[in-house]
């Protein structure tokens, strides 16, 4: 199928006049704040547990409706619409988009019916095999060659496979099983892969395999160290073919749909757990690609996971452009972006278990949205994607929060947090000063997240600091400009539910802002070239001449010096 033309957002009323706006914008919170009593109140939207605020953004009431005008006039709703019923969106692959379809209930009506499969039927197949195994796993009754339980799941994947079972592991600690641990391998550094083993016990680790076609040169690269690695620590190395096959059998099973393949590595294709491939890597996580969470954290607390997304999925789809969150978020960007100059955004979750959710939102939203063309091979028109990057907590804010106060470049920011901490302490001693005895630290740590984005929205003016004595020479190096855009957003608890409904959030801000610009979100061929590059140079870096002669003269000097300085 090929999808028609996208709108070409430039060229609609909404678009013209945000320029006219743009072109004289100076943008005023305090002032804002103080002749409109309302805006708080009327800039904060609630998705399902999420409460967002809006009112610290660069944003109008005028601005506002220009952008959903925009939404209007691209087809926001209806294309989502159509990703819904399974239409196919990414066009440069012909393929549905059903990332959604991952976390439709059990007897969702009508049933979700694509290409002639019975999508929900599938779905919900595949996740039964894996709570089955994952259960077998966490009562002990899977156990290794030796007879021994399982402690250890190594999850051995990239991107999609990797970034996105790492990161929900890490949010949901808190939850996993006692006596249990996951660990991830996703690099070809062979450092990677030593240290994530060195001090396992071979009877008692799993691996997990996750490549879909079985065939990603960096997770079968990995995959076979580990099974070296296995071996070698079982004392199999110069044993039969069939102790080293039953071994593999008992200790490797794979996310992937090529069971030829899987078979071949010695895993029993009945415990390789597949997906589809409607499913991008970046929207995977949610998949059977979550298969060493699902051991880590049971099925009950994956299933109010996949809940989470699939409130929020609700929510865009019922949920008029006024009041949707995910698309007035992407709205935003669009507008900082395209009209403000702004090239990065930064993610800064305060709460500590969300220390991998920049990472991951770097795969999920420049991935998606880092193109040049539109989704029917025409140039952009506008600028796509934005650079997205974040860490945690007050961590950042003794790093790079300097540069967005006072620095030049307009960084618009999110800030994440929840009201229950999952550790709650108190300071007993506190400094008797600044923390006093008894401290809720919790408490003291979301005051710096309140603090943050009233300093970026309202800063401090030189008269101010002037007030509070300090010599002139240096008022302008502590004054503030203020009129940073943040957006907060605060739930009750970081619960399965609610990180699956962070997750479902980024996602769609993602297809807000694609369909906007025109760009297919969901392919990625700009990763293909230099995949395809390291395989022509392998050759020459293992002291191929021919292969290295063929080469640049720059790569050509750098493999030189790198086969030198390598003794080679």
């Amino acid at each position: 199928m090929t999808e028609s033309a996208p709108v070409d957002p430039t060229s609609t009323e909404g678009w013209k006049k945000l320029a006219g706006i743009a072109a004289d914008f100076t943008p005023d919170l305090r002032g804002w704040f103080d002749t409109d009593p309302g805006r708080a109140e009327r800039y904060t939207f609630q998705a399902a547990d999420l409460t967002v605020d809006l009112s610290k953004g660069l944003v109008t009431d005028e601005i506002l409706q220009d952008l959903l005008q925009v939404a209007k006039d691209t087809g926001v709703a209806e294309r989502f619409q159509a990703m819904l019923a399974g239409e196919h969106i990414n066009a440069t692959e012909d393929r549905a988009v059903l990332h959604t379809a991952l976390r439709r209930p059990k007897g969702a009506s009508p049933a979700l019916v694509v290409d002639g499969q019975d999508v929900d039927a599938d779905v919900h197949a595949t996740l039964d095999k894996v709570y089955a195994f994952a259960e077998q796993v966490r009562s002990g009754a899977w156990t290794g060659v030796t007879g021994k339980r399982i402690e250890t799941v190594v999850n051995i994947g990239i991107g999609g496979s990797d970034l996105g079972p790492v990161m929900v592991y890490e949010a949901l600690k808190p939850y996993v099983q006692q006596g249990l641990e996951a660990r991830f391998v996703s690099n070809i550094d062979p450092a990677d892969i030593y240290e994530k083993t060195a001090d396992l016990d071979p009877e008692t680790t799993l691996f997990i395999v996750a490549s879909k076609t079985f065939g990603t040169l960096e997770t079968l690269t990995n995959a076979r160290l580990a099974r070296q690695w296995l071996w070698e620590r079982l004392g199999l190395t110069d044993a039969s073919d069939d102790e080293k096959s039953n071994a593999v059998a008992k200790h490797f099973v794979a996310v992937s749909t090529a069971l030829d393949k899987v078979a071949a590595f010695g895993i029993d294709p009945e415990n390789a757990f597949g997906f589809w491939d409607w499913v991008g890597g970046r929207y995977s996580v949610d998949s059977a690609i979550g298969t060493s969470v699902v051991i880590a954290i049971g099925s009950e607390n994956w299933e109010q996971f996949l809940a989470g997304f699939h409130a929020i999925d609700e929510h865009v789809r019922t949920t008029p452009l006024e009041q949707n969150v995910p698309v007035l978020m992407g709205l935003l960007n669009v507008w900082y972006s395209n009209f403000l100059g702004a090239q990065s955004h930064a993610v800064l979750p305060y709460t500590q278990y969300l220390h991998r959710f920049a990472a991951y939102l770097q795969q999920l939203t420049m991935e998606s949205n880092g193109k040049r063309v539109r989704w029917d091979g025409s140039p952009v028109t506008t600028e796509t994607g934005e650079v997205f990057w974040g860490e945690p907590g007050t961590n950042g804010q003794h790093a790079f929060y300097q540069l967005i106060h006072q620095g030049t470049r307009l960084i618009p920011t999110d800030f994440i947090t929840v009201a229950k901490p999952a550790r709650p302490l108190k300071d007993e001693t506190g400094d008797g000063k600044a923390v006093q005895p008894g401290q809720d630290v919790h408490a003291l740590f979301l005051a710096n997240f309140f603090a943050q984005t009233k300093a970026l929205a309202f800063g401090k003016t030189a008269d101010e600091v002037r007030a509070e004595g300090t010599d002139e020479a240096i008022v302008s190096a502590r004054t503030f400009t203020g009129n940073k855009p943040s957006t907060s957003i605060l739930a009750p608890e970081l619960t399965p539910s609610v990180l699956g409904q962070l997750i479902a959030l980024y996602e769609h801000i993602v297809f807000t802002e694609g369909t906007i610009c025109g760009i297919d979100s969901f392919d990625q061929w700009g990763v293909e070239l230099g995949k395809q590059l390291a395989l022509q140079i392998a050759p020459a870096v293992d002291g191929d001449q021919a292969a290295l002669d063929a080469q640049d003269s720059s790569t050509k000097a750098l493999i030189a010096r790198y086969l030198e300085l390598r003794g080679a």
